[in-house]
C-alpha cells in the first residue's frame, strides 16, 4: 500500500539524479501539479484499504488470516490516517493474543507504540513501549522496535530543543539506533538510512552525507524515497547548502503525496526552507499544505510545530500584499495627477482658441487623450472597463450635440431670428435621449453579463418568469436589478436614473421579490452572484 507506481518511481529517482541538480523552480512547479492531484492518489489508496477489507469477510473465523489481514490495514493506514491506524493495531493485539502467539502479540504491541509516537503521544507513547520485552523476538522485529524507540527520543530532542535534555535524548536514541544497526546488513538501504541519520543527529555531517544512501539505486520505494529525501534535505540544510535541501524537500513532498503519506515532515520543512529564502507565495501554499497532512493523520506534534510558523508566514504574505497595492496606488496616483494635469491643460487651450474650427480639433485631441488614458486602466475589472468607456464615449457624442446646438444658436443670434432659435430648442427630444440613454446601457450591460436575463428568470417560477418583447433588451423590472448588479443599490439613485419616483422603485422590488421562488432576502444576493462574462 506504500508502493507507488514504478513508472512513477523511476521519473521521481532521475530527476532526484545528484542530490538536486533540477532547477528548483521547475521542480515547485511539478510539486503544484502533484498537490492539485493529491486528492486522485488517496482515493487509489482509498480503494486499495477496500480491496483489503473487502477480503475481512471471506476469512470468517480463521483468527490467523484475520491477523494478516488486519496487519495489512494497519500498514495501510500508518502513515496516512491515525485514527484508524490505532483501531486496527489494537485489533492487532485481541488477534494476537487469541492466537497465544508471544512473536505476535510483541509486534503488535511495537505497532500500537509507532501509532502512538506518530500521532505525537510521547507521555503514552514512552510509558507504552517501556512495557514492551522484545527479547526472543526475530530479528526483524527487534529491528522495528530499537528503531521505535530512537525516533521517540529524537522526537523528543527536536521538540523540546533545551539545552540540558535536548543532547541527553539524542545520546538515548544513537543507543537503539546501535542496537537496531547491530542487526541489519551494512549494505542494506536501511543500515545507511539509519546510521546516516545518527551520525547527522550527533553533528557529524560529513560523516552522515558519506554513508547515506544514493537516492537512484534500483528498488527503493515511494515511502523509502520520501523519507531519505527529507531527511537528506534536513542534512543539507545544516551543512548550509539551502538550494540542495529545497530540491531534497520538493521531491520528498512530491513522494509523499504520490504514496498519500500524511505522516510527514518534508511539506512543513519545504515552507521554512522557502520562507527563509523569501518566496512566501508557494511557503504559504506548502504550510497549507502540512496543515491538511496534520489535520487529516491527526498528528498532534506537528499541528503545533505548523501552527508556530503559519503566523509568520501569514503575516509576511500580507506585508507582501500590502506593499503591492501601496504600489498600486502610487501608480493610481501619479495616473491621477497626470490624468488632471491633461484635463487642465485641455481647458486652458479651449479658452484661448478663437476659431471654432481649432476648437474642434482640440477636442478632438484632447477625446484621443482620454481614450489613451482609459487604455491604461485596463487593469480594472470588466465591468469598470466596460461602463467606463460607454461614459466616455457618451460624453463625447453630447460634447459634439452641443458644440453643433451652441453654433447653431450662435448663428441663429447673429442672424437675429429669435423664431428659429425657438425651434431649436423645442426640437431637443429629452425622452428620446433618455431612451436611447438606456438602450445603450442595455447594451453595454447585456455585453458584460449576456446571461443575466436567462439567470434572472431562473429565480421565479416559469409562470413568473420575464418575457421580453420583441427588439427589447431590457425592460424596467430587469433595468433596476442591473443597475443594482453592477453597484447602484440605493433606491433614490435608481430612481433618479430611471425616472421614476423612489415609492416606485421600491413597490417595483418588492413585487418583483415576492413572485421569486426563494426568500425576499436573499433575492440581491444571487443577483449579485450572476457572473460577467
Amino acid at each position: 500500500m506504500n508502493r507507488i507506481p514504478g513508472y512513477l518511481i523511476l521519473c521521481l529517482l532521475f530527476s532526484i539524479n545528484a542530490y538536486g541538480k533540477a532547477p528548483a523552480d521547475s521542480l515547485l512547479k511539478e510539486l503544484n501539479r502533484t498537490m492539485a492531484k493529491s486528492a486522485v492518489y488517496d482515493s487509489i489508496k482509498l480503494r486499495g484499504i477496500d480491496s483489503i477489507k473487502s477480503t475481512r469477510q471471506a476469512a470468517g473465523n480463521d483468527i490467523a488470516r484475520q491477523y494478516l489481514i488486519c496487519r495489512q490495514l494497519y500498514t495501510a493506514y500508518k502513515v496516512f490516517n491515525f485514527d484508524s491506524a490505532f483501531t486496527y493495531a489494537r485489533q492487532l493485539q485481541v488477534l494476537a493474543e487469541q492466537l497465544h502467539d508471544p512473536v505476535l502479540i510483541t509486534d503488535a504491541r511495537i505497532k500500537l507504540g509507532y501509532v502512538l509516537l506518530s500521532s505525537g503521544m510521547f507521555t503514552e507513547t514512552l510509558a507504552f513501549i517501556n512495557t514492551i520485552d522484545p527479547a526472543g523476538a526475530p530479528d526483524s522485529i527487534r529491528v522495528e522496535f530499537f528503531l521505535m524507540k530512537s525516533r521517540l527520543y529524537f522526537d523528543l530532542a527536536d521538540y523540546n530543543q533545551d539545552k540540558y535534555y535536548t543532547p541527553a535524548y539524542i545520546k538515548q536514541a544513537s543507543i537503539y539506533v546501535d542496537s537496531a544497526l547491530h542487526l541489519m546488513a551494512p549494505s542494506s538501504f536501511e543500515y545507511k538510512y539509519n546510521k546516516g541519520l545518527q551520525l547527522f543527529k550527533l553533528g557529524d555531517i560529513p560523516g552522515a552525507l558519506a554513508i547515506f544512501p544514493n537516492l537512484d539505486q534500483p528498488g527503493l520505494s515511494g515511502r523509502q524515497l520520501a523519507i531519505s529525501a527529507c531527511t537528506l534535505g534536513s542534512i543539507y540544510d545544516a551543512a548550509g547548502n539551502k538550494d540542495t535541501a529545497i530540491c531534497l524537500m520538493i521531491r520528498s513532498a512530491i513522494a509523499d503525496i504520490l504514496t498519500s503519506t500524511k505522516e510527514t515532515m518534508a511539506a512543513y520543512s519545504l515552507a521554512t526552507l522557502l520562507f527563509e529564502k523569501g518566496d512566501v507565495k508557494n511557503a504559504s501554499h506548502c504550510i497549507e499544505r502540512a496543515i491538511s497532512e496534520a489535520v487529516f493523520y491527526g498528528a498532534r506534534q506537528r499541528k503545533v510545530m505548523v501552527s508556530s510558523i503559519l503566523p509568520i508566514i501569514e503575516h509576511e504574505r500580507i506585508n507582501t500584499a500590502e506593499e503591492r497595492t501601496r504600489s498600486l496606488l502610487i501608480y493610481a496616483a501619479i495616473v491621477t495627477l497626470l490624468l488632471v494635469a491633461l484635463v487642465i491643460l485641455a481647458i486652458t487651450v479651449f479658452r484661448q482658441v478663437q476659431k471654432l474650427k481649432t476648437a474642434q480639433r482640440i477636442i478632438t485631441a484632447a477625446n484621443l487623450k482620454q481614450q489613451e488614458i482609459n487604455s491604461q486602466l485596463l487593469e480594472a475589472n470588466k465591468i469598470k472597463e466596460e461602463y467606463v468607456g460607454y461614459c466616455f464615449n457618451i460624453n463625447a457624442t453630447y460634447i459634439g450635440k452641443i458644440e453643433k446646438l451652441k453654433q447653431n444658436l450662435e448663428q441663429k443670434l447673429t442672424d437675429n431670428k429669435p423664431a428659429e432659435l425657438r425651434f431649436l430648442v423645442n426640437n431637443i427630444n429629452i425622452r428620446q435621449e433618455r431612451d436611447e440613454l438606456f438602450t445603450n446601457f442595455d447594451r453595454v450591460f447585456l455585453k458584460i453579463f449576456p446571461h443575466f436575463v436567462a439567470e434572472f428568470n431562473t429565480l421565479f417560477d416559469k409562470e413568473n418568469q420575464v418575457v421580453l418583447k420583441e427588439n427589447e433588451l431590457l425592460n424596467t423590472d430587469i433595468r433596476i436589478f442591473a443597475l443594482i448588479r453592477i453597484g447602484i443599490s440605493d433606491n433614490e439613485k435608481i430612481a433618479r436614473i430611471l425616472e421614476y419616483s423612489v415609492n416606485t422603485i421600491y413597490a417595483y422590488k418588492t413585487r418583483i421579490k415576492k413572485r421569486a421562488r426563494i426568500p425576499s432576502e436573499e433575492f440581491e444576493a444571487h443577483i449579485m452572484n450572476i457572473k460577467a462574462l
